[in-house]
């Protein structure tokens, strides 16, 4: 009898989940800054213009898996420090990160976009991310850098406001964290003397805020009839 009612229960949640079964795709739009060894020390002080595509698939109103494509210029100078040694050193660089992240979202508010009772919500994002981007791998005599490209990995986390437009689109609103497992978004390498600067116990930060347009589809013929 105990058997029985617990694949009851487990029925009964895995039939509430798939009722719940929503797909999302769109695109975001915002802008991104780095923080670390060169320009402003500001966390959150957008520079540069940069956008994602997104897919979510809705496990029920509360969680949602996502990930993310991104494209992440970043840059920046220490004119823009108030850092008076920062200013007096003179460095600055620019960097491209493009980024595929994958992880979850967990609403604030219970969120279905084919109601009216449940069309908004706050989340948090909560990820693990992955990135391409451009190393110097040697100087020359002349002093001309030589690139190559890299993998590196960080850990994201973010806040989001979500919200209904009409049954198939929504748009959000986002500010996503990336702290870089690496320390050379900016070209710094402790074992190249021109570029040993900053502290390598520490990782740089890069940061995106931003809007996006989201389109969704796919309720399983299960699930409970729209309202409009």
């Amino acid at each position: 009898m105990i058997k029985y009612r617990l694949f009851i229960l487990i029925f009964l949640f895995i039939v509430s989940v798939q009722a719940q079964l929503l797909n999302e795709i769109g695109f975001f739009g915002g802008g991104a800054n780095y923080s670390g060894d060169i320009g402003d020390e500001t966390y959150i002080k957008p520079n540069t213009l940069a956008g994602s595509l997104i897919y979510r698939r809705n496990l029920n109103t509360r969680l949602t898996l996502r990930s993310t494509l991104s494209l992440y210029p970043i840059a920046d100078d220490d004119a823009n420090s108030s850092n008076p040694v920062r200013q007096d050193r003179g460095y600055s660089f620019n960097n491209t990160l493009i980024e595929f992240s994958a992880g979850v979202e967990i609403n604030y508010l219970d969120y279905d976009i084919t109601t009216y009772e449940y069309a908004y919500t706050p989340y948090l994002i909560f990820e693990a991310a992955a990135y391409h981007y451009n190393v110097v791998s040697s100087v020359a005599p002349d002093g001309t850098y030589n690139y190559a490209s890299e993998i590196g990995y960080a850990l994201p986390i973010g806040i989001g406001f979500k919200q209904r437009i009409t049954r198939n689109f929504g748009y959000s609103v986002e500010l996503r964290a990336r702290y870089s497992l690496a320390d050379n978004l900016d070209f710094s390498d402790e074992n190249i003397p021109q570029l040993n600067f900053g502290n390598p116990d520490h990782g740089d930060w890069y940061f995106f805020s931003g809007i996006g347009l989201t389109y969704s589809f796919g309720r399983p013929p299960c699930a409970v009839p729209p309202r409009y």
